[in-house]
C-alpha cells in the first residue's frame, strides 16, 4: 500500500507539472503575437474569428460571441482587414455557430460579401488548419478572448500560419471561471494532439478560394 500510494502521489506530482509547464511553454511562446490596441495590429488582410455559441447554457446572449463579433466589426470597419472567416460548429440544424456569428456581423454593419462560413470548425485546431488547407490562408488576424488566443496562435505556429491575435474586452471575471480552467487543460491537449498524437482535423474536403477586396 505505501508504494501504491507513492506512486500514486508521483503521478498527481508528474501531471500537474505537465499543466504547468505546457501552459508556460504556450504562453510565453506567443506572447509578443497578442494585440489589444487595434491601431498596434499589424497588416493581416484576412481575420479568422473563433467559433463559440450565441447563447449560454440558461440562454442568455453569451459575451463571449458578442465581444468578438464587436471586435471583428470594429477591424472592418477601421479598415484593418477586408475579409473575415467565421469558423465553428454546425453539428444540426438547430445548432450553426458560423450561421449566427454571420447574422450577427450583418447587423453590426459588415457586408455578407465580405464574410466566408467555415462550418467545419469543431474546435481550435480544426478552424486553424481549414483556414489554411481549405481557404488558402498563410497570414491571419485570430479574434477571439485574451486567455483563448495563446492557444490559438501557439497551433498556428505549429502549421508555419503567419498570425497574431486581436484579443476583445474581457468579461466578468466570475463568469468566466469555468472556462478559463478548461482551458489551462486545453493546451495541455494542444501539445499532445500536436507533438504526440498528430491530431488532424476531423473534416478536410475540397479548397475554396476566397476574393479578397482592398482599398475600401
Amino acid at each position: 500500500m505505501r508504494w501504491l500510494k507513492k506512486i500514486v502521489f508521483a503521478g498527481i506530482i508528474a501531471f500537474l507539472l505537465l499543466i504547468v509547464t505546457s501552459n508556460a511553454w504556450i504562453v510565453w511562446s506567443t506572447a509578443d503575437k497578442v494585440f489589444s490596441d487595434q491601431s498596434l495590429l499589424p497588416d493581416h488582410r484576412v481575420a479568422l474569428v473563433l467559433g463559440t455559441s450565441n447563447k449560454t447554457v440558461s440562454g442568455g446572449a453569451n459575451p463571449y460571441f458578442e465581444k468578438r463579433m464587436e471586435t471583428a466589426a470594429k477591424l472592418y470597419e477601421m479598415g484593418k482587414i477586408d475579409h473575415i472567416i467565421v469558423s465553428g460548429d454546425n453539428r444540426s440544424r438547430y445548432y450553426n455557430e458560423p450561421m449566427e456569428m454571420q447574422k450577427a456581423l450583418i447587423k453590426l454593419g459588415v457586408p455578407a460579401s465580405v464574410i466566408t462560413l467555415d462550418f467545419a470548425g469543431l474546435r481550435t485546431l480544426d478552424s486553424i488548419v481549414r483556414c489554411k488547407e481549405i481557404f488558402g490562408q498563410h497570414r491571419i488576424t485570430i479574434i477571439t478572448q485574451s486567455f483563448h488566443s495563446y492557444r490559438a496562435l501557439f497551433i498556428s505556429k505549429y502549421y508555419d500560419i503567419e498570425a497574431v491575435a486581436m484579443v476583445t474586452d474581457e468579461t466578468d471575471v466570475e463568469y468566466s471561471f469555468k472556462v478559463r480552467l478548461r482551458e489551462y487543460f486545453a493546451r495541455t491537449k494542444a501539445i499532445l494532439d500536436l507533438y504526440l498524437l498528430k491530431t488532424s482535423p476531423r473534416f478536410l474536403g475540397e479548397k475554396e478560394q476566397i476574393e479578397i477586396f482592398s482599398g475600401r
